[in-house]
This record gives C-alpha cells, structure tokens and sequence, in this order.
C-alpha cells in the first residue's frame, strides 16, 4: 500500500474562507447604503408630522404663555425725546386653572391641545413705585395700562375683563410697547396723579384660552402660586422651576408652584427695556408618550451592530459546519434586516412604538428563521438564529427605550458580544482551514 498523497491547492483554495469574511465585511458596508436612506425616510415622516401639527396648531393655537397682568406707567424723562414706560408687577399673583385636553388628528398624526380655565387674582403694591425715586410729575398716570402677554392672540377664547378696586376693565387686543413683550391684550385704567394707594386691592379675572402642546406662565409677583390640574396622564415639567408638589397617574395630574422674587432676575419694577421678563418662565407640556420617530432612529444606528452580529454568526456556522452560503444569500438576509426599520416606522405609525417594535421583530426574524432551515436544512440552526436574534432584538430595544444608561448599557452589551464571538472563534480549527485531503490507495 503507498502512503497517502495530498493535492496541492492554489492560493485561493488556501484563503478562502478568508476571501469569504471579506466580501462579508464589503457586503455590511454596502448594507449601510439603504440603513442611511431609511434615517432619511425617518427625517421626512418627522417632517410630514411637524406640518401637520403647524396647521392643526395655527387654526386651534399654539404653546401659550401667560404673561401678566402687569402695570404700565407712561413716563417721560428730561433726557429722552419720547416717552417711555414704566413697568409695576403684582406683589402677589396666584393662578389656578384646569387643563381640558383633546387628540386632535391630522391623517395619520395625533396633536395634543387643550382649553386652559384659568383664574388670575393678586395685588398691586404703590411702594414698588416709590421704590424707584421717579418724579409723579414725570408720570403720566391718566394713561396708565394693565398689560397681559398671551403668546398666540387666536386662542383667546372669552372676552377677559379684570375687576379691580371695585371697577371693571375691559382688555382688547395689543400692547402699548413690545418692552416685556410682542403679543398681548391690555386695559387702560386711569389713577390719580401721585396717588399710589390707588394701587392697592385685589384683582381677579378670568382667562380661557386654547393652545397646543404647551402653556407655561411667568413668575411675575413677588410671590407667585400657581396650581394647575388636568385629565392627561403623561405631562412633562420641564421648564425652569419644577413644581413644589405634583401628582401623576392615570386618571392625569395636579401640580403646584411657588416661586419668589428672589428666585428670578429681575425685580418688581423698572422703566423700559431692561430685563427679560421671560427668563424664569415654567410650565407643563403635553406629553405624546409615543415619540415614535425618535425611537426608530435610535433604533437604525443600531443597524450596524445587528447586520454585523448576524453575519458573524452564520459565518462561524460555516466554518463549523462546513456549510457554505453563497454573498448573495448573504446580502438576502441583510436586506431582511433592513426591512425591519421600514416595518417598524410604518407600524409604529398606527399604534404604539412598543407593539411596533414587537410586531416587526417577529415578522423578520420569522423570515430569516424560515430562510435559514431552507438554506442550511437545519431547523436546529434555524431555530438557534431565531433565538439569537430575538435576544438581539430585546435587547436593543432595551438600550433605546433608556435614553440615560444607554451608553452604558451599550457599552456592556458589545463587550460580551465580543467576548462571546472571541470564544466561540476558538473553538474553529483554523489551521485546518483551507486544506483539502485526497488520500488514494493503490494496491
């Protein structure tokens, strides 16, 4: 018997498999084409939404904020050529209001509106004036006017008038000066010259006005309380000061503040354009908790992570098993992959994001489970795919859904990827690799 002969084999033969994880690593990198078309896809459905909440938001309102009431006080220096205001806030202001929310839809797109009940009542204090040592002389007290800011005119949806001191102040619409702000209603109230007792007493009115997504108030008496309840069970406080007391759960929520003057940057009274009155404005927003955009992006730059992973994975299965799968296989399954994202927005557009994610999930790894028992004619393989990938899945969706331990989960989870692809990588006998014995028995 002749010993056993080895034919040689031709460099190609030799590298194969390593030829093989390159055109895999091309075909990942070709894969991320569509993947950037789909975030694309994603930017234009978002901007598909923004329109359609501008054109229910401009016939219903939009954001509200509530400015006011404040006092203004023409007043003319002997160095300014034209006359100029002076601005008296309340020495307390209270705000209590109902929040009525609606689901107003645009096609496809849902837009969170409400009518605001609201009930202003505080005091006026004339030693705010005297605090600033302005001549009476200079003031021109029979044009003075009570100024309310009230972003978005269109929602105003009562005639407001403000009962002070026993009278009654009709407001109409626009502002003497753009100084605190552009729009808002106002009320002339004539008083005495050097009569700053007049501005004693409480007042009170009352404001129902439409908006869209948000309404937020400022701060402006020295001691300002705020207290607003609603049937809506997901708000967001997220303004610049949070509430002192809140209450959330399904049946909607009630919030108060209390912010003092000493709490903002700017003081009880001024003349002109000094400050921003702005500047310490807070408030509650409609939360629509299905932000399904945002949380289908997240989920493409996962993409690479998932194709990636999967390749890897049948590629190893190959080597093991000594089955081979043809690139164009490989760029199937990657394109099933990237059905997924499409899936997901268009889905998540009719229900919520957590069925979406769920619902598209089994819909593709069904087909790379039942692409795989065709290809490999393992349904022992096919099945190990289809747990792996549901693990996969799970767990990005995970990673998404925690926008603060996101780069720490992250980062966890691609560590024991890579130390699970390090190990099952020695178990594979690359020294053996690309040899190919012929033995022949001569006798």
């Amino acid at each position: 018997m002749e010993p056993s002969t080895q034919e040689p084999l031709s460099f190609f033969d030799r590298y194969a498999y390593a030829f093989k994880a390159g055109i895999i690593v091309v075909t990942i990198m070709i894969l991320l084409i569509p993947t950037n078309m789909i975030q694309n896809l994603i930017r234009e459905r978002r901007e598909r939404q923004e329109e359609a909440v501008k054109e229910v938001t401009s016939r219903w309102g939009s954001e509200q904020n509530i400015t006011g009431p404040v006092l203004a006080i023409p007043y003319k220096s002997k160095t300014a050529s034209e006359a100029s205001y002076l601005y008296v806030l309340p020495e307390n202001l209270r705000i209590n209001g109902e929040l009525l929310p609606e689901k107003l839809q645009r096609g496809i797109f849902n837009v969170a509106v409400y009518n605001a009940k609201l009930q202003l009542s505080g005091a006026f204090n004339g030693a705010d004036i005297a605090a600033l040592n302005t001549s009476s002389s200079a003031l021109d007290w029979e044009h003075a006017a009570l100024l309310i800011g009230v972003s978005d005119l269109h929602g105003i949806d009562n005639q407001v008038q403000m009962a002070w001191n026993s009278k009654s102040y009709v407001f109409n619409a626009g502002v003497v000066s753009n100084d605190l702000f552009d729009n808002g209603i106002q009320a002339p109230i004539a008083i005495t010259p050097g009569d700053t007792g007049a501005l004693s007493g409480n007042f009170s009115l009352e404001l129902s006005i439409k908006g869209s997504g948000r309404i937020s108030f400022s701060p402006i008496g020295k001691s300002t309380t705020v207290a607003i309840n609603s049937s809506w069970p997901n708000p967001s406080f997220d303004e610049a000061f949070p509430p002192k007391t809140r209450r959330v759960d399904d049946k909607g929520f009630a919030a108060t503040w209390q912010v003092q003057h000493l709490n903002r940057s700017f003081p009880q009274s001024w003349e002109g354009k000094k400050y921003n009155i702005h500047s310490a404005d807070f408030g509650i927003k409609l939360f629509m908790p299905t932000e399904s955009y945002q949380m289908s992006m997240r989920a493409v730059k996962y993409a690479i992570l998932i194709i990636g992973l999967t390749f890897f994975i049948f590629y190893f299965i190959e080597l093991s098993q000594r089955r081979a799968l043809h690139p164009i296989q490989y760029a199937l399954i990657g394109l099933a992959l990237c059905i997924f994202y499409t899936l997901l927005i268009s889905i998540s557009e009719q229900i919520n994001f957590i069925m979406a994610y769920l619902i598209a999930s089994i819909l593709t790894i069904g087909l790379i489970i039942a692409y795989t028992a065709a290809a490999f004619k393992s349904i022992r393989i096919a099945a190990g795919i289809g747990a792996t990938l549901a693990i996969v899945y799970g767990f990005i969706y995970v990673i998404i859904s925690a926008e603060d331990q996101a780069l720490l989960m992250g980062s966890l989870g691609l560590f024991i990827i890579l130390a699970l692809i390090m190990y099952f990588s020695t178990t594979i006998k690359w020294d053996k690799l690309g040899h190919k014995n012929n033995n022949t028995i001569t006798q």
